[in-house]
């Protein structure tokens, strides 16, 4: 619910943008109706305040008045009020836990919870916390981890020899890959982050000595062993690899971890359309990041003192037009295809960065999985305006990679014309690649255009979307803004498609 603080879907009124809210948490006005004061909060007081004109939220332990942010929030009242009187860190988590809503709402605090709220998780039994402290954080739902689990939890060693350090990392894992390793190292922080399924093991220290700037990521991917190799500044002997930091050495959910950002500079920006640009941005030599097709990063950026984060899924430089083989892209670069709104606050500032300026990016994240479309026979994707970036890694991944591929279509859906992202690139792709088919519909079209015209509905996916024989394996794909995604799944589902066939890109 709360990535509608900066997600702009349903009209404001004037006067209410995010400029506008953050102007009124500065103003001195009191915000929460308590002049100042901070109190403990009861279930009981909570439950009391869930309504419109009386709204108090809990999220993580900490309560806030909402009511004033009601006309602020651009994915409407109603989503507010899904969490209103209770605690509401799970619909937070479930949707957006990187919104800095302690930024956002620090003039709305009412104080903290003097009970455990309703619907705040279960707690941990102490018998199992001292069993969770074992295992590095790692603890099903409801029992303790069996030996053979155990035995499944990644390691870490390290050696040196008189210049270097390696740090290795065991994952036990047979199919390790580069995208399932995020490495950072700066000012002497090692951050070695390794993703396994849904769980996270993390290397976090600060080094004994400094290294050099530039460091190696060796994987073997077949016994899964993953090594950092470090250059050292002084040929000195390390007494030890330095000293623990924040969850080092854990292994837990990965929505559980904070999100981490490192300074990407930026080496260009290219217009794409009228209203959207190619950002290039350069990722520092101490760190190793791939984002796998289907998945995003947020940009975080300090906006009139108040921090501001925004999803963005990164796309390649440009489409590949031959298959044949793998494409193996640069990973020192993140392109970001973003659409300049003229009254978005976000959009604004980044369009003012200068070549040379930096922003900060966090790490990957996102539930699409490449194994949705290992074996499909019928890929479609569904896109409106810039939810085509999703669209672009997982069409390069699928005519790459994916070798029972009979067909992929893509509708993509526009305002006008002037409005399709790389259509030339798409028409290309099509002549090029007899599997690839791409359908632009028009919603205001001029008197010219020949293709098709109007929004999504029923009729026209009935039409587009049709499996290439009766018992095709097929997966549909879609990202827009959140009406067209709840319409467009909707219809799929009246067309008789079931919940595994269809993936929504919701960032």
């Amino acid at each position: 619910m709360f990535v509608h603080l900066l997600f702009f879907q349903v009209p404001l009124k004037p006067g209410r943008s995010l400029m506008d809210w953050i102007r009124l948490t500065k103003s001195g006005k009191d915000l929460t109706g308590l002049k100042g004061r901070l109190i403990e909060v009861t279930e009981d007081e909570l439950a009391k305040h869930n309504t419109k004109e009386d709204c108090w939220i809990c999220i993580r332990g900490f309560v806030y008045n909402v009511t004033p942010y009601m006309e602020y929030h651009p994915g409407g009242e109603d989503e507010l009020m899904k969490a209103a009187g209770t605690d509401g860190t799970d619909l937070f988590d479930q949707v957006h836990r990187w919104v800095n809503y302690e930024s956002m709402l620090k003039e709305c605090l009412v104080g903290r919870m003097a009970v455990k709220p309703v619907a705040a998780p279960k707690e941990i039994s102490p018998t199992l916390s001292e069993e969770k402290k074992r295992l590095n954080g790692m603890v099903p739902e409801k029992k303790v981890l069996s030996a053979s689990v155990k035995d499944l939890t990644p390691s870490y060693d390290w050696f040196q020899t008189e210049s270097l350090i390696t740090v290795v990392i065991y994952t036990k894992q047979k199919d390790m890959n580069a995208e399932l390793v995020i490495v950072d190292c700066q000012d002497k922080r090692l951050r070695g982050e390794v993703v396994v399924g849904d769980q996270s093991y993390l290397v976090n220290v600060d080094l004994d000595n400094a290294v050099q700037e530039d460091m190696a990521v060796n994987i073997t991917e077949k016994v899964g062993k993953v090594e950092i190799i470090l250059k050292k500044k002084d040929n000195v002997h390390w007494e030890k690899l330095g000293q623990p930091l924040e969850s080092h050495n854990t292994f837990i959910k990965r929505t559980d971890r904070g999100l981490f950002y490192r300074k990407c500079k930026l080496v260009s920006k290219t217009e794409v359309t009228h209203d959207t640009k190619l950002f290039c941005l350069t990722l520092p030599k101490s760190t190793h990041l791939r984002v796998p097709a289907g998945q995003h990063v947020y940009l975080k950026q300090i906006i009139a003192g108040t921090e501001v984060v925004k999803p963005y899924t990164p796309v390649l430089p440009f489409l590949p037009l031959d298959f044949k083989e793998p494409s193996h892209h640069d990973g020192g670069h993140i392109y970001l295809m973003i659409k300049i709104y003229s009254h978005g606050l976000f959009t604004q500032a980044l369009d003012h960065l200068q070549i040379g300026d930096y922003i900060s990016v966090s790490s990957p994240e996102g539930n699409f999985k490449k194994s949705q479309v290992q074996s499909l026979e019928d890929l479609f994707l569904l896109a409106a305006g810039t939810g085509f970036t999703p669209m672009v890694k997982l069409l390069d991944f699928a005519l790459a990679q994916v070798s029972s591929l009979r067909r992929v279509k893509l509708i993509f859906f526009n305002k006008t014309e002037d409005d399709i992202l790389w259509r030339d690139q798409l028409e290309q792709l099509a002549l090029k690649d007899e599997r690839f088919e791409v359908q632009f519909v028009l919603s205001q079209p001029t008197k010219d255009w020949v293709g098709k015209e109007g929004k999504i509905s029923s009729s026209l996916l009935s039409e587009f979307v049709k499996r290439s024989r009766k018992d095709s394996k097929v997966l549909i794909c879609i990202c827009g803004p959140t009406p067209f995604t709840e319409q467009g799944v909707q219809y799929l589902k009246d067309l008789g498609y079931s919940q595994e066939e269809i993936h929504a890109f919701t960032a």
